[in-house]
C-alpha cells in the first residue's frame, strides 16, 4: 500500500509544480480542443496552401497531442529530405511554427494589411524546438466585432483566421449570429417583432447593444441580416475549431428589451443608466436582477439555443457592468449577483467557464472598493472564471486586485480604441512586463492576449506582443525593429532601418498613464480650446519620415513599404496640424490678421495633403468601408441604413454626436468631406471675425458646423473610390519638398478674399433657425436653437430618414 501511495505522490508533484498556465488544470482542463488530430493536420496543410500555393508541398505537418515540453504545448521545426517537417501539439501550435519559420528563417512577413513572401529558392535548414509559455492565448475585444469585422465576408474571415492561428491564439471570441439566437429566445418569451425591432441596434453598434449600453440605435435588423450572420458564424466556428482553437461564445448578461417590463411586471428589473448622454429612445434597456428566477430562465434558454446551433467549447463571455454600476453596494448582493450570472451558464452547461472582461475594474470608480470587487470575483468557484486584464500594458489591475483574489487572469494588450489611426505603442513595456507578471509571486496569470478595439493599425506593436506567447526573456528591441524592417519590406535598407530605430525610440516608446486614443487636432471637432499633447520629439519623427522616403528607390515595389510610407506621412501631417493649430490660435488671440492668414493657409493645406497621400493606398480608403457595408444589405432601404451605420460610427457615433470623433478614421474621403469642411468653416469664421472686427461666437459656430457639415455627412450617399489614386512616393516627396513644414517659408495667403458664405440650413432644422437683419455675424445667420436643445433632440433622426 505504501508503494502505491508513493507512486501517486510522484505523479501528483509534477502537476502541482506545473507552470502558471496549468495551476488551474483541475478547473480549466476541459477547456481544450475536441478536434481530432487528422482534422487539425489537414487544416494547417490547407492554411499553408493558401499562404504558399506554389510551395506548400515543401512542408509536412504532424499533430501529436503528446508532443509537449515540461507539459507545455510545443512545436518542432526540422528540415529533413528537403522538406520542412513541423511536429506540434495542436493545429494552432503547428500554424504558429509555420509562421515562426517564415519570420525567422525566411525573413517573410504576414500582417493584417500586407504580406511579404519572397522566400529563398531553397528553404533554409533548421532544427529547433519552441515551447509556449501559457495555457491560453486570447484574441479579440467585444468591440472589435463592430469597429473592424462588422461588414466582413467569409473571404476576409478566412484570411484573418489563418492569421489568428499563425499567431498562436487558441482562445478566441466568436460573436456573430447571436442576435438571431436572441430573436428566437425573445419570441419564446412572448415578445412581438415590434418589441424586438425596437431593441436590436444596427450592425455597426451591436457591441454596445450586447453590453447593455444602448438599444435600437441604427436598427432594426432584418431577417436577411440574421441569416447572413448565422451562416458566417457557422463557417467561423467550424474553421476555428479545425485548428484546435477554443471558441468563446456569449452568455446572458441580464440586459433585455423594454418590453420585458410590460410582459413580466412582477420581476425585479431596473432601467440601465444613461450611457454617454444617449437620448432615451436609444439607451437604457432593462437589466434583470441576476437573483431573479427570470434571469435564470432567459440565461438558460439563450445558451441552450446557442449550443443547439453552434455547439460549445464551454467558455462564455459575459459583461453585465461594462461602464455601468451594479446599483447596489451591499457585499452580499454583489456576491449573489455573481452567483446568479454563473448559475445561468451552468444550468445550461455544467462545464461552463465564465470569461469576464476586467475593464469595469479600471473604468468604474465603483470597484475602487476592494471589498466590492472581492465579493463579486469570489462569488464564482476559484478557477471557474477567467478575467481578462484588459489593458495590462498601461492600466494593469491584477496587482491592485490581489491577482483577482485567486481567479486566473490573462495579461492583455488593449492599445487601440475605436480603430483610430495613430502611430504609437509601448514596446518597452510589453517587452518586459509580461515576463515579470508571469514570474511574480502568487501569480494567477494563465495567458497573454490582444484586446484592441480595432485592428489594421500599428502592426509592429502587435507583432511584438504576439511573440510573448513563446518568448522566455526580453528581446533586444534594436535588433528586433531592424529585423522587422527587413521582414516587412523584403530586403535590407539602411534608411528604412534608421527610420524604424527612431520610431522605436519615439512613437513606440510610450510609458505613462495618459489615456492614448490616437486623437489629433485635425480629427477633433473645431475649437479654440484644444490642448495638443505628445510624449515624443516632433523633429525626430520628421527625420524618420525623411529617412523612410530616402528608402523609396530601393523599396518602391514593397507593399509594406508603401503602406508604411502613407501611414508615417499621415502621422507627420497630423503632428504638423497640432503644431500649426497652436500657432494659429495664438495669432488669432493676438488679433494678428496677416500672420493668422498665413498660418491658416498652411493649416488648411495640411488637410489637402492628407487627402492626397491617403488616396494612394487601399488601406486608407473610405470607399472600401462604405461599399463593404452596402454589400451586406438585402435591398435598397437596408443598403441606405447600413451606409448610415458605417458613416455614423466613424464620425458622430450617435444621433447627435454623443461620442463624436471617438472612432474617427483618417481615410481618403473622410478627410475631404468631413474633417476638412468643418475646420475650413471654423477657420473661415475666425478669419471673418478678424477682418470685420466682430466677436467670434464659438458655440454658435460649432452648432453650425454640426448642422452644415457633420450630420449631413452621415446621411450623404456620395460614392467614393475603392481603387487607389496617385503615386505614394511622388506625393510624399512633394509634401516633404514644401519648406513650410519646417517653418522656414510661408505660402501665399488667399483667405482675405474669401466671400461671406451662403449657408443652407437643413430643412428639418428650420424651426430652430432665425435670420438676422444685420450684415454682420456669420453669413447673416444665427442659431436660435443649437444642437443639444430639447427642440432639436425631439426630432427622431432614424424615423426621419429611414421610415
Amino acid at each position: 500500500m505504501g508503494h502505491y501511495l508513493m507512486i501517486l505522490v510522484l505523479i501528483l508533484v509534477p502537476l502541482d509544480r506545473c507552470y502558471n498556465g496549468y495551476k488551474f488544470s483541475d478547473t480549466l482542463g476541459h477547456i481544450k480542443t475536441q478536434t481530432f488530430a487528422n482534422v487539425q493536420q489537414r487544416a494547417v496543410q490547407d492554411l499553408i496552401s493558401r499562404i504558399l500555393p506554389n510551395r506548400s508541398s515543401e512542408f509536412s505537418i504532424t499533430i501529436n497531442s503528446t508532443f509537449t515540453v515540461d507539459d507545455r504545448e510545443a512545436f518542432q521545426i526540422k528540415k529533413l529530405n528537403d522538406k520542412i517537417q513541423i511536429t506540434a501539439t495542436t493545429g494552432v501550435t503547428a500554424a504558429s511554427a509555420f509562421n515562426y519559420y517564415l519570420k525567422y528563417h525566411c525573413h517573410a512577413h504576414i500582417s493584417w494589411e500586407v504580406s511579404q513572401l519572397a522566400l529563398p529558392q531553397i528553404l533554409p535548414a533548421v532544427d529547433i524546438v519552441i515551447t509556449l509559455n501559457d495555457r491560453f492565448r486570447y484574441y479579440q475585444n467585444v468591440c472589435t466585432t463592430s469597429y473592424s469585422f462588422v461588414w466582413w465576408n467569409w473571404q476576409q474571415w478566412e484570411k484573418h483566421i489563418d492569421w489568428i492561428a499563425m499567431n498562436s491564439f487558441n482562445f478566441v471570441l466568436a460573436f456573430n449570429g447571436q442576435e438571431a439566437i436572441w430573436q428566437r429566445v425573445y419570441e419564446k418569451l412572448g415578445l412581438s417583432q415590434d418589441d424586438i425591432d425596437e431593441h436590436l441596434s444596427g450592425p455597426a453598434f451591436l457591441s454596445w447593444l450586447r453590453m447593455g449600453n444602448l438599444r435600437g440605435w441604427g436598427g432594426p435588423l432584418s431577417q436577411s441580416w440574421h441569416q447572413r450572420s448565422l451562416h458566417l458564424q457557422h463557417k467561423i466556428v467550424e474553421r476555428i475549431r479545425q485548428f484546435g482553437i477554443v471558441t468563446i461564445l456569449p452568455a446572458f448578461a441580464g440586459h433585455v428589451p423594454r418590453a420585458f417590463k410590460r410582459l413580466y411586471p412582477d420581476t425585479n428589473m431596473t432601467k440601465m443608466s444613461i450611457w454617454n448622454q444617449f437620448p432615451d429612445k436609444y439607451c437604457c434597456p432593462y437589466f434583470i436582477d441576476p437573483t431573479e428566477e427570470l434571469f435564470q430562465t432567459v440565461g438558460k434558454l439563450f445558451i441552450e439555443e446557442q449550443i443547439s446551433e453552434f455547439g460549445t467549447d464551454h467558455a462564455y463571455n459575459c459583461d453585465s457592468f461594462n461602464e455601468m454600476d451594479p446599483g447596489n453596494t451591499d457585499l452580499t448582493y454583489l456576491s449573489n449577483v455573481g452567483k446568479g450570472i454563473y448559475k445561468a451558464m451552468t444550468s445550461a452547461d455544467p462545464k461552463a467557464i465564465w470569461v469576464l472582461q476586467g475593464w469595469m475594474f479600471y473604468s468604474d470608480a465603483f470597484w475602487n472598493d476592494l471589498n466590492r470587487a472581492q465579493s463579486f470575483l469570489t462569488s464564482v468557484p476559484t478557477g471557474k472564471m477567467i478575467v481578462l486584464d484588459l489593458q495590462s500594458e498601461e492600466f494593469p489591475q491584477f496587482t491592485r486586485l490581489n491577482q483577482y483574489f485567486g481567479q486566473p487572469y490573462i495579461w492583455c494588450m488593449l492599445h487601440n480604441f475605436g480603430g483610430t489611426l495613430a502611430m504609437y505603442g509601448s514596446a518597452g513595456v510589453i517587452n518586459t512586463d509580461v515576463i515579470e507578471a508571469r514570474a511574480a509571486e502568487n501569480s494567477t496569470m494563465i495567458g497573454t492576449g490582444l484586446t484592441m478595439e480595432g485592428i489594421n493599425q500599428n502592426y509592429v506593436i502587435y507583432d511584438l506582443m504576439t511573440e510573448q506567447a513563446w518568448r522566455k526573456e526580453s528581446v533586444d528591441l534594436s535588433d528586433w525593429f531592424r529585423n522587422y524592417s527587413r521582414r516587412r519590406y523584403g530586403r535590407k535598407d539602411e534608411h528604412a532601418e534608421f527610420a524604424w530605430q527612431v520610431l522605436k525610440d519615439t512613437l513606440y516608446n510610450f510609458n505613462g498613464i495618459e489615456r492614448l486614443r490616437g486623437q489629433f487636432v485635425v480629427t477633433k471637432t473645431p475649437s479654440l480650446n484644444i490642448v495638443p499633447w505628445t510624449w515624443y520629439n516632433y523633429t525626430e519623427v520628421f527625420n524618420a519620415w525623411n529617412s523612410l522616403i530616402l528608402a523609396s528607390d530601393n523599396l518602391k515595389n514593397s507593399p509594406g513599404y508603401l503602406h508604411d510610407l502613407v501611414d508615417l506621412t499621415r502621422q507627420v501631417l497630423q503632428d504638423n496640424g497640432d503644431i500649426y493649430y497652436e500657432k494659429l490660435v495664438k495669432t488669432f488671440r493676438n488679433k494678428d490678421l496677416i500672420e493668422f492668414q498665413k498660418l491658416a493657409t498652411i493649416f488648411r493645406g495640411i488637410f489637402l495633403d492628407l487627402e492626397s497621400i491617403l488616396a494612394t493606398n487601399e488601406a486608407f480608403l473610405l470607399g472600401k468601408w462604405l461599399e463593404a457595408a452596402k454589400s451586406c444589405a438585402n435591398n435598397t432601404k437596408e443598403e441606405k441604413l447600413f451606409e448610415y451605420n458605417a458613416r455614423n460610427q466613424i464620425t458622430l457615433w450617435g444621433p447627435w454626436g454623443e461620442i463624436m470623433n471617438y472612432a474617427i478614421k483618417q481615410w481618403s474621403g473622410v478627410v475631404k468631406d468631413f474633417l476638412y469642411p468643418r475646420w475650413d468653416e471654423f477657420v473661415y469664421a475666425l478669419n471673418f471675425s478678424l477682418v470685420y472686427n466682430v466677436t467670434f461666437n464659438q458655440p454658435l459656430e460649432q452648432g453650425l458646423i454640426f448642422l452644415l457639415y457633420e450630420e449631413p455627412f452621415t446621411f450623404a450617399r456620395d460614392i467614393y473610390p475603392t481603387e487607389v489614386r496617385g503615386d505614394t512616393i511622388q506625393i510624399a516627396k512633394s509634401i516633404l519638398a514644401r519648406s513650410w513644414y519646417t517653418n522656414t517659408e510661408f505660402v501665399p495667403t488667399t483667405l482675405k478674399t474669401i466671400p461671406v458664405r451662403n449657408r443652407k440650413i437643413p430643412k428639418k432644422y428650420q424651426k430652430g433657425i432665425k435670420r438676422c437683419n444685420s450684415n454682420k455675424g456669420f453669413g447673416g445667420t444665427s442659431l436660435e436653437v443649437r444642437r443639444g436643445s430639447s427642440k432639436i433632440r425631439d426630432l427622431n433622426v432614424m424615423d426621419y430618414y429611414f421610415s
